[in-house]
């Protein structure tokens, strides 16, 4: 892979992820959204994608950074396939893919690197799930969950979910509009997870993506809990444009449209959308741009999507939180503490009977806290650090966090 790809993997990095895992104990009030007394920080991506799909990189080599990087849980999510059966790639001529390969098979070896080469053509058959997860499962410090991006369509537009922990592969569903389609396939998570008793979670991806799917068209769901605020590839339109709402404005609409319609809220998450491991632009889907932190009892499939659910996470784009507690009905922020680095929190809601969002209160520095009143809505706060995001896309050049919306108890 590309040295600039390996240079995180190092002592630095190794320190970022001895610090992530974090043991906070906050005060609880029985109805407090935020979680349980003691927990941990788990920090994951839910959005990624590998040779077994349109990624350029093995699932190995992917594992292998997000695990050496201070991740500790990441859904490796290819368009409607599952890491199984026999798939065999062509490695592009290019040296640039022709020397990482050499570098995949000095890595892991002959045994385990099943290759042909005929002439020009090289040709490797990549591992499965079953093969390549438990070289980097580690309890209590790295697990990986099954899942898929369902690939689906209407009339042109890419309409994509992601399917976490997934026992078996999902088809995409058709229908007969954007909506119809969505549903279909929000139905058909659902359904395996009922039929299964295991916990899974949908989410909607990047609606901006060829500006596929409307505000109108995400108010019209039901059972979807989760979206993606923000997303690392470069051509999803995060921030929207002239006529159309980027992705933290949609949310807030759509949250007031569910609350009206007494729907649960909508959680925000932040994801990488990685596909290209081997150079690194604003104009290629990289890794490392965008993640969540949850706050679980333990590092499992089911304490994950549990605290999920919870709203017991924030999105981050590179900001760390020190502190997140919702207690009596004050929302209480602490980033954590970075020489030369300035914040800047914003407290945005919604008031009842109002139908948009408001900047409530904004602090300079890194620590503030919102009483949210019963006649709030919800609110959530934006953190905005004065650090730059290493390698941004669009305008986004500033390292963020959103935390999940609260509504008074």
């Amino acid at each position: 892979m590309l040295q600039q790809f390996k240079t995180k993997i190092g002592a630095k990095a190794k320190a970022i992820a001895a610090a992530l895992v974090v043991l906070i104990i906050i005060s609880c009030s029985p109805n407090d959204p935020q979680g349980e007394a003691v927990q941990n920080w788990y920090k994951g991506n839910l959005h990624t994608h590998s040779y077994w799909s349109d990624g350029d990189e093995f699932p190995e080599i992917i594992m292998q950074w997000y695990k050496e990087n201070g991740y500790h849980f990441v859904a490796l999510s290819d368009h409607n396939i599952f890491q199984e059966g026999e798939k065999w790639v062509n490695i592009r001529k290019d040296s640039l893919y022709r020397n990482a390969f050499q570098e995949y098979l000095d890595a892991y070896g002959d045994d385990w690197v099943m290759h042909e080469k005929e002439g020009e053509e090289l040709k490797v058959r990549l591992k499965t799930f079953d093969e390549y997860a438990p070289l980097f499962h580690e309890a209590g410090r790295f697990i990986m969950l099954p899942a898929e991006e369902i690939s689906a369509g209407y009339d042109g537009k890419p309409l994509h979910l992601n399917a976490t922990n997934l026992d078996r592969l999902i088809q995409p569903r058709e229908g007969g509009s954007v909506v119809e389609v969505l549903q279909n396939n929000i139905n058909a998570v659902l359904e395996q997870r009922r039929a299964s008793g295991k916990p899974m979670m949908v989410h909607i991806n990047h609606p901006n993506f060829r500006w596929a799917i409307t505000l109108e068209d995400m108010v019209r769901l039901k059972g979807e809990r989760f979206f993606e605020v923000y997303n690392g590839h470069p051509s999803v339109n995060n921030l929207g444009d002239s006529t159309r709402l980027g992705y933290e404005e949609m949310w807030d609409f759509i949250n007031i449209a569910y609350l009206e319609k007494d729907q649960p809220l909508l959680f925000g998450l932040a994801t990488d959308d990685s596909h290209s491991y081997h150079e690194q632009s604003k104009n290629l889907a990289n890794a490392g741009r965008g993640w969540v932190m949850v706050r679980a009892d333990t590092l499992s499939p089911a304490s994950l999507i549990e605290a999920m659910e919870a709203g017991n996470f924030y999105a981050s784009t590179g900001v760390t939180l020190e502190k997140l507690s919702y207690t009596a009905n004050t929302l209480q922020v602490v980033a954590q503490a970075r020489e030369g680095v300035d914040y800047t929190l914003e407290f945005i809601g919604c008031r009842k009977g109002e139908k948009e969002t408001r900047v409530l209160e904004t602090v300079q520095g890194r620590s503030g806290e919102y009483e949210v009143d019963d006649d709030m809505l919800f609110v959530r706060c934006k953190i905005t650090s004065s650090e730059p995001q290493p390698n941004p896309v669009e305008n986004m050049t500033n390292q963020l966090a959103w935390t999940q919306p609260v509504q008074p108890g």
